[in-house]
């Protein structure tokens, strides 16, 4: 499988591209905006867009969510169904913070722990990982051992929880109970900065490592 990281919006926020190398087929997680920089990534790996993954309804995560699945004739799946009222305030939100104004959108699935999504030959699982946002959700590739876990973990630290409907010790029980049980090999794509593995975190990050 190959893997294009694209880091968008003022937020630098890694929208994910998802190759399946047998057919080429791809899967685009979190398009906050930059489409067209997107786009190009998808051209230049030579790549046919399945389908739009979502990990949670934050605008830099979803915001050209709509807009790209217009123009490449493909459904959105996820995140989970508490986010939908992040979702419906995208046209608010884009227009009080300065991002280009975004459309809500109705996915065509909503997710939840134990569905599995496909693109091409690849298989990804699914986890909700509340805390940051309710209704927030991970995907895991068993196969190649990777994770993209949004805003849940990132190298060092994890998710904010001062937004709305955010809470810390259920973000702290979803890293704990949902990724550390996937394994210490597993590589993660956090929704900001660079990748890091779970066993690293459960090493050396202050605020979820096995000694605090």
């Amino acid at each position: 499988m190959k893997v294009a990281i694209i880091p968008v919006t003022p937020y630098q926020q890694n929208c994910s591209v998802l190759m399946c190398e047998e057919t080429n087929k791809a899967a685009i997680v979190d398009p906050g905006g930059d489409l067209d920089e997107i786009v190009s990534n998808i051209k230049r790996m030579g790549a046919t867009p399945e389908r739009i993954l979502i990990t949670h309804g934050h605008m830099d995560h979803c915001a050209g969510t709509a807009e790209l699945a217009a123009r490449l004739e493909v459904p959105i799946e996820g995140p989970h169904a508490d986010d939908q009222f992040l979702i419906e305030l995208l046209p608010q939100k884009t227009g009080r913070s300065g991002f280009p104004h975004a459309e809500a959108f109705t996915p065509e699935r909503w997710l939840a722990s134990g569905d599995s999504v496909r693109f091409g030959n690849v298989t990804l699982e699914v986890r909700h990982c509340p805390g940051h946002t309710p209704g927030h959700i991970i995907f895991f590739i068993r196969a190649v051992q990777l994770a993209l876990v949004g805003d849940v973990l990132f190298q060092g630290s994890i998710g904010r929880t001062d937004l709305p409907r955010g809470d810390h010790a259920t973000l702290i029980r979803s890293i704990r109970n949902e990724l550390w049980p996937l394994g210490d090999d597993v590589t993660f794509i956090p929704g900001h900065g660079p990748t890091s593995t779970f066993g690293e975190e459960r090493r050396t990050n202050p605020y979820v490592a096995d000694d605090r």
